[in-house]
Parts: structure tokens; sequence; C-alpha cells
């Protein structure tokens, strides 16, 4: 037996040893700051009495300075002065604001897409959630081969591990009367009340015009709110083309193939359906002037049309995706695209006038391995990034230090609209006696910096890496359990809730009459004499 063959009968199982060793680390640690994480399996908080003491207390409505008494996870008493025991945990939250737990109304945790999965499951990308003060999302559920109870079971089993609340939106890909009855069932028996429909994504999860009609109509007469992905996924998917046939293979190529326009046409186009089916729209990540305009101009008209910018909108433009390297401008990759300096700002100015509602994050995170997929064809990049964390942070920094909008509107547009037009306010999105004590309590005049190093999403990643501002939250409390405290998190996997969201939000208010003043004002159909011969 030669040398060589020795060693390796010698050192293979040393190797698979520390593959194992590795792999085993590996789900132990499944994020970066994994560090800073400690599973609590006793919970011993759960069932806990919790008082924050002397902190401005904002809800979108007022602020005042109060006290905030918690017990066995519900918000008991606000009000100035509390005296408790000693067997009370006491926060002191003097010269901080207390408000109510962001809601992100938009994220995709373990989702497939693209041929591979986000990178951030329902532990990881909770965990990164709650670091950042948001104590709720809501995810879209993928249908399995558009059938909506299979897709429904598969991310109740994904979400067995999760840390926080969280509820469903229902994607539909496509139509039929089984959809149709699954639709019903989702909305009476699973407490789901938005389904989306997306126009781009051409050969995968885009429907058409007619489909839409079909949603809308449906969606309408349950009482659930319509979503829509609003890209012209034709024109993207020949735009796609025409830009690689020029020569252009690399993440660039993403945004010039979906430009501005097209948002803005998708948009549009939702709009008026909805007007014609008279139905309440959502548009989800708007990313564009052009697609912002649409929405103004509907509300104006009194369309019942709500607009969500995303944090990647509001905060970045599109020059990383010209960056010469290439896993840098990869991980920009999202759609519809970030857009050229100026889109910011007045989605910006959007969302402080009211024009649009609530901020939102996209959160669909894929490591620079899954996105060099995409590798000299910049339409095999999965797309997506992250935000699940920073969102608070960055609106915080964008929008209250900046003096554009209120503290309470801060909170309205990070927390308490979201609860609203889900219909799960003021259980959410409040901090009124007898709501959910999901509270953070933010430090206005502490700093904080964002690094791939020391996030809690397992990106290995981050698009606003290094981005700095003031205004940290320093105290997260989910389900009334401190969760994150002093830079640690402490959390236990499977203590998350499914939180069903009821039909029939604010937003169908007045809908039957104004389906009856339309039918009123038809005077048809006109009775006619005979005609002759």
């Amino acid at each position: 037996m030669s040398m060589a063959s020795l060693l390796r009968i010698i050192l293979s199982p040393l190797i698979l040893l520390l593959i194992s060793i590795t792999i085993s680390a590996s789900e132990s640690h499944p994020m970066q700051g994994f560090c800073s994480v400690e599973c609590d399996t006793e919970l011993t908080s759960s069932s806990g009495k919790i008082l924050i003491k002397q902190g401005t207390v904002v809800n979108a409505h007022h602020k005042v300075v109060a006290d905030v008494y918690i017990e066995d996870g519900i918000i008991v008493s606000v009000r100035p002065n509390i005296a408790v025991g000693d067997d009370v945990k006491v926060i002191d939250a003097t010269g901080k604001y207390v408000m109510p737990g962001g809601i992100d109304p938009h994220t995709h945790l373990a989702m497939d897409f693209m041929g591979t999965g986000t990178i951030d499951d329902f532990y990881t990308g909770q965990a990164a959630a709650l670091a950042g003060g948001t104590t709720m999302h809501i995810d879209f559920v993928i249908p399995i081969n558009g059938n909506l109870s299979a897709g429904f079971a598969s991310y109740v089993d994904k979400a067995k591990k999760s840390v926080m609340d969280y509820g469903f939106h229902m994607a539909i890909t496509k139509w039929d009367e089984a959809v149709s009855k699954e639709m019903e069932l989702m909305v009476k028996e699973n407490g789901i009340n938005s389904f989306k429909f997306f126009m781009a994504y051409k050969g995968a999860l885009m429907i058409n015009d007619e489909l839409l009609l079909h949603g809308l109509e449906k969606c309408k007469s349950l009482g659930a709110l319509a979503m829509v992905h609003a890209e012209n996924g034709d024109a993207v998917a020949e735009g796609q083309k025409r830009i690689f046939d020029l020569g252009i293979t690399g993440p660039e190529g993403h945004a010039l193939s979906r430009p501005p326009v097209l948002e803005g046409e998708a948009t549009a186009r939702a709009i008026r359906l909805a007007s014609f089916i008279n139905a309440p729209l959502y548009v989800v990540h708007v990313m564009s002037i052009d697609a912002m305009e649409e929405i103004a101009k509907a509300r104006k008209s009194g369309q019942r049309v709500i607009g969500e910018p995303v944090v990647s909108g509001l905060t970045l433009d599109e020059s990383g995706l010209w960056d010469s390297d290439f896993t840098t401008a990869a991980k920009y990759v999202m759609s519809p695209p970030i857009r050229k300096t100026g889109h910011d700002k007045a989605l910006q100015d959007a969302l402080a006038t009211g024009i649009l509602q609530l901020v939102g994050t996209d959160h669909c995170t894929f490591n620079s391995t899954q996105k060099a997929f995409g590798y000299g064809d910049f339409r095999k990049i999965p797309n997506g990034v992250n935000g699940i964390e920073e969102r608070m942070h960055l609106i915080w920094e964008t929008m209250v230090e900046s003096g554009k909008i209120s503290v309470t509107d801060y909170v309205r547009i990070t927390s308490t609209e979201c609860a609203k037009i889900f219909n799960i306010y003021p259980r959410k999105g409040a901090i009124l006696e007898g709501s959910d004590a999901d509270i953070i309590v933010l430090n206005p005049n502490a700093s904080f910096r964002i690094s791939a190093i020391s996030h809690h999403s397992r990106s290995d990643t981050n698009v606003y890496e290094g981005k700095t501002g003031k205004g940290k939250v320093e105290v997260t409390i989910s389900g009334g359990r401190v969760v994150w405290e002093e830079g640690n998190l402490k959390i236990t996997s499977g203590s998350g809730k499914y939180i069903k969201m009821p039909p029939f939000s604010y937003l169908f208010d007045g809908i039957d009459k104004a389906d009856a003043a339309y039918l009123a004002s038809l005077r048809s159909p006109v009775h006619r004499t005979a005609a002759t011969y």
C-alpha cells in the first residue's frame, strides 16, 4: 500500500468528524451576532409583571409622560405614579420614548424563490426584528402549485420556530373555482384578510388582468384587502432581454431592465381596475415617483388606495448596483429596483404628507453565495434585501430626526396604521389598557451603527452597511416578556403566536353605500316600447 493511500485511510474519518462538528456548530449558531442571543427555555417573564416608569408614552394620537404597568402579557394600566411591589421588574424610561412595538407589513421568511430559499427563517428573521424594535410582522404565504391550503399548511410548519407574533397574507398565483373557495376558507377559518397579486415575475408568480379582476371581486365580497406587486411583467421580460442582449449582464442591468415607468404603468392599471370593481387596494413596496403619483391622484379623487414604501426605497439610491465588486452590487438587487437619487426624497415627502401611509421592509434576504447564482446574468440574481432589523432605526433617523414627521406620526407609520389596515387595532399598535404588551423603549439621544458583523440576520451582507444615526431601541418587550435589553436577546423558539386578522377593516366602511349609489345613478335598464318592423 502506498503512503498516500495509507494517509487517506487515516485522515478520512478525521475529516468527516470535523465536517460534522462544523455543521453542528452552524445549526446551533445560525446567525450573525448569535453570541448576543440567549435561549430561555423557561420563559420566566412570560407571566411576569413589568413597570415602565416615567417615559413619554407615545401613541399615534397623543403622547404623555406616564407609567405603563404590564401583567400576563397585557397592558393593565397607563397613568402617572403607579405603585408596585418588589416582585415587579421596573424599567426606568426617564427621558425616553415608550412606544408600541413596530409592525412590519411586508416580509418573506423561509420563502422558496428563484431556485433557492431566503436565508432568514421564522427564528433568525424574527430575532433580528426584535433586536430592532419590531414585535410583529405579516409574512406572505406562497401557494404550492396554486393550492392555498397546501401553502398555508407549509407556512404553519415553517412558523413553528417563531419567537414573536406574526400574521399571514396569501398570494394568489392562478384562478379557478377551487381557488375561489379556498379564499373563503382562508378568511373565515384561517385568519387571513389580505391577498397579494403579482403583476410581475412572468412565468412564475405573475397573473394577468382577467385574474386580477376576479381576485378583486372575490376580495371585495370577503372583506379582504387586495394587494399588488405593481410592475408590468411583460414589459420587464422584454426589458431584461433587451438589456442582456446589449451585453449588460451585471447587477446594474436589473435596474435598467425595469425602469420606473413600468412600475407607474402597473400601479395605474391596478388602481383603475380596483376603481372599476370599487374595491380597496394596497400597493406594496412603492419605489418610484411614478407609482407614488398614481396613488396620490387616486387618493385625491377619493379612491381607497394604500401606498406602502419600504425602507430601502426611502433611504437608498441605485448607485450601489454599479459597484465594481459583484458581491456588493448584487446585494442591492430587489424588485421593483432601488431608484435613482430623488425618488427616495420624494417618497419621504409623500410619507410625511399622508400620500403614503405606512412603512414595510420587504425583508427577503439571500447571502452572497446565493446572489452569486446570477454572476454573468443579472436575471438569475435572487431578488431581495434585508430591513426587518433596521427599519425602526432608519425611519427614526430619516423622518423624525430630520424634522419631517412628529413622534406620534412615527408610531402611526411604523405600527398603528398597519394594525388598523389589517384590523388588529387596538390589540396591536397601541399602548392602551387591554392592548398586547408589545412595547419598545427608544432613547432619542443614543446612537446606532448598522453592520453585517453585528446584525442578527443570517445574511453575510447588509444593504445599509455603515449607516449611523440617533435614536436607538434599548428595550423590546414582546408579549409581556423583555426580549431585548442591554444589547442582548432573550428568546425561545416556538414562543411566537399566530395572530388571526378578521375581515372588513375600516377600508370597507361605506363600500356598500357607494355601490348602492352607483346602481341608483345608472337609470337603467330603460323600459322601451317594442321596435317596429
